[in-house]
């Protein structure tokens, strides 16, 4: 599978493209235009469709091309967001309806498994969060709490399934894991047999409302009703870049020179967290161990994340090969929960599923079905999409923001290490200088060199190196761009414009 980055995911390697087989009607006018085919958008299609809907997807690459494909794959009733963070944010209630959500999302997900027959590995499994010193260990306890209070199945533990020190422990019943592009491919299978269409390589840009939406993409118009916007962030720049943090997270797949794969989802109580699950594939167990996560755009040297994360996993096991080292984004929201819903007439959002985005896709799709079909869902309020918080959240939603002003008017002037053209090695990269105008250039394996205006087009924020995945990340929104500017992630619409590099030296040489 296409991906976007340089580095392979253990899921999209030796898994082809998913190209649609239905043909796209330029004349019709859909019920629901989907956009984006990761696990959000192919399950809100496939809900939509078996409701009776008749909808299409458009993917701006192919399926499964970004977080689906580079998520650890972990569906929990364990969330990042702790469920007293959410009592004390939102209420007991709300708690309650969280867990409800994540626990109606897991059983989604094995319901899909076992009525296509979708071969993706599904399994449940129990998860592990533990503490190493008093202060998690006090941290621990409340999570325990209100987790129970939340009706979650979670109890204390004398031990833990992976080789680390641990004071205290606790076990959450009942989460699950599963290969998520193969999970997403036999959903693709399934909407298309029911009618449904998939427009691969189709870029949505613009729409115009009047009855109904004609919205413009890269491969003609698509009429449509109603738009799901299953993107992360939607296009344009709207209160949703405000409201959710794009962040990076590291990933290493590898076999154990000997001993036992723990059979269970793991996770330690570090800022960042550590996160550690087994998965067979292709008849080999590895072991998937992440973390190390960072704000896009803020890290200097990607690569040293995952040096860091090697070395972590070299100090707890015995590893006889590293066979897949990837990185992948996700998105905090500013009080901890997902936006799901309505975010203007006839046009939905999901986002802001922090590092939980299977299971919170799989939420979304529960949550957009029944607003679409019913035009209400038990799980609208506390997702609300248009929800204002002033109280929950709003600490860190005035230091996100804080910070992204702080991009807008100081990145570009306060650089003092800008490297001359010259000294830029293969495989290196740099915003640079040249007769005072400043240009983002990556000089590849070969020598050539590859030149583009490093301005984001969505919010004129400056972009940053990503030597990790070889490409340039926005640290304002997210949106990501290969070294040629070509749009890898949005929320952007357009690629970076692209500089031409030997024309502009030989024009140099001749004065």
């Amino acid at each position: 599978m296409q991906r976007d980055g340089a580095t392979t995911s253990i899921w999209q390697a030796n898994i082809p493209d998913y190209e649609g087989q239905n043909p796209f009607k330029s004349e019709k006018i859909y019920d629901v235009l989907i956009v984006g085919a990761g696990i959000t958008g192919v399950t809100t299609a496939f809900l939509l469709q078996h409701a009776g809907k008749h909808c299409v997807i458009a993917e701006a690459h192919t399926p499964g091309f970004g977080t689906t494909g580079g998520t650890t794959a972990h569906l929990n009733t364990l969330i990042d967001t702790t469920y007293d963070q959410i009592e004390s944010d939102f209420g007991e209630d709300n708690a309650k309806l969280v867990a409800q959500a994540t626990k109606a999302a897991i059983q989604l997900v094995a319901d899909n498994v076992r009525t296509l027959n979708i071969d993706c590995h599904f399994d449940y499994r129990d998860a592990y969060i533990y503490s190493q010193d008093a202060k998690e260990t006090k941290e621990l306890d409340k999570i325990v709490e209100a987790s129970q209070r939340a009706g979650v199945e979670v109890e204390y533990s004398n031990e833990i399934p992976i080789p680390d020190r641990f004071e205290k422990a606790a076990r959450f019943l009942n989460n699950a894991q599963f290969h998520p592009t193969k999970y997403i491919t036999g959903l693709l299978q399934a909407f298309e047999k029911m009618g449904g269409v998939l427009r691969t390589n189709c870029l949505v840009q613009d729409y115009k409302k009047e009855d109904y939406f004609t919205i413009e993409t890269t491969t003609g118009q698509i009429k449509a009703r109603q738009i799901v916007y299953a993107t992360h962030l939607p296009p344009g720049v709207n209160q949703y870049s405000f409201k959710c943090a794009p962040y990076r997270s590291y990933v290493l797949a590898f076999q154990l020179a000997e001993g036992h794969y723990p059979e269970a989802l793991v996770y330690d109580m570090k800022d960042p967290y550590h996160y550690h699950r087994t998965q067979e594939v292709d008849g080999r167990q590895y072991l998937i161990v992440g973390g190390y996560d960072h704000k896009t755009g803020h890290e200097e040297h990607t690569q040293k994340r995952l040096l860091q994360l090697e070395a972590y996993v070299r100090n707890l096991y015995e590893v006889q090969s590293i066979d897949y080292q990837w990185s992948s984004q996700y998105f905090e929201p500013a009080d901890g929960l997902p936006y799901i819903g309505e975010m203007s007439k006839n046009v939905y959002v999901a986002t802001g599923f922090s590092g939980n985005g299977m299971t919170f896709g799989t939420v979304s799709a529960i949550v957009l079905n029944d607003l679409l079909t019913t035009g209400k869902s038990a799980y609208e309020k506390v997702f609300d999409a248009g929800r204002i918080k002033p109280i929950a959240g709003f600490t860190n939603y005035v230091k996100e923001q804080a910070d992204v002003i702080g991009q807008f008017v100081g990145r570009w002037f306060k650089s003092d290490k800008l490297e001359e053209l010259a000294d830029l090695v293969p495989g290196a990269a740099a915003v640079v200088t040249f007769e005072g105008e400043k240009m983002a250039l990556y000089k590849d394996d070969i020598g050539n060199l590859h030149a583009v205006n490093p301005t984001c087009p969505h919010a004129k924020c400056a972009v940053a190196w990503n030597d990790a995945e070889k490409s340039w990340d926005c640290p304002c929104h997210g949106s990501r761009f290969d070294v040629d500017g070509k749009v890898l992630t949005g929320p952007t619409r357009l690629p970076l414009e692209k500089i031409e590099v030997q024309a502009l030296f030989e024009e140099e040489a001749e004065k």
